[in-house]
C-alpha cells in the first residue's frame, strides 16, 4: 500500500530526479485539503452501518429475487455475508479516501474479488449495483455541509466517486 505522499516519491528516486514542480503542487493540494479529506473519511466511517443497510436496502429493492427462495441474499447468512462484503469495500473505499491513493483498495480488497465471486456464483451486476448504492449513500454524506471543513469539496467528492467505480468495474 502507498499513500500518494510515497508514490510520488518512489517515482521520483526511480527517475533519480527531484520532486517536479507539478508533484509538488499535487502534494501541496492534497496537505491543503487534509482537514477536508478527514471530515471526508470520518463521514464514511461513522455513517458505514447507514450506509450499508440503506444501500442494501436500495438493492433488494430494486433486485427483489435476490432475498427470494433460492435467492443469493436468501437465508440470514448470505444476507450476512452480502452485507459483511459491502461493509469490507467500504472501509477499504475509506482507507483508500485517507491515503489520497487507490492502491490499497485495489490490493486488499478488489484483487481477485471478481474471481471470488464467480467461484461462488455470485451476480456481478448485483454486487456492482450494491457498490453504486453505497456511492450514492456515501456520497449523499460527504456532501452535508453541516459540520464540515467549509471549502470547495467538488474533487474529493469525485475523487471518492472514482474509487467506488472502481470497485464496481472490478466486479463486472
Amino acid at each position: 500500500m502507498q499513500d500518494a505522499f510515497t508514490r510520488v516519491i518512489a517515482q521520483a528516486d526511480t527517475r533519480g530526479a527531484f520532486l517536479s514542480d507539478q508533484e509538488f503542487d499535487r502534494l501541496a493540494a492534497l496537505v491543503a485539503e487534509g482537514n477536508k479529506r478527514l471530515d471526508t473519511v470520518n463521514r464514511i466511517t461513522s455513517n458505514a452501518a447507514q450506509i450499508v443497510s440503506n444501500a442494501a436496502r436500495s438493492l433488494f429493492a430494486q433486485e427483489p429475487d435476490l432475498i427470494a427462495p433460492g435467492g443469493n441474499a436468501y437465508t440470514n447468512r448470505r444476507m450476512a455475508a452480502c452485507l459483511r462484503d459491502m461493509e469490507i469495500i467500504l472501509r477499504y473505499i475509506s482507507y483508500a479516501t485517507l491515503a489520497g491513493d487507490s492502491s490499497v483498495l485495489e490490493d486488499r480488497c478488489l484483487n481477485g474479488l471478481r474471481e471470488t465471486y464467480i467461484a461462488l456464483g455470485v451476480p456481478a451486476t448485483s454486487v456492482a449495483n450494491g457498490i453504486a448504492a453505497m456511492k450514492k449513500e456515501a456520497l449523499a454524506k460527504i456532501m452535508d455541509p453541516a459540520g464540515i471543513t467549509p471549502g470547495d469539496c467538488s474533487a474529493l467528492q469525485s475523487e471518492v466517486a472514482s474509487y467506488f467505480d472502481k470497485a464496481a468495474a472490478a466486479i463486472v
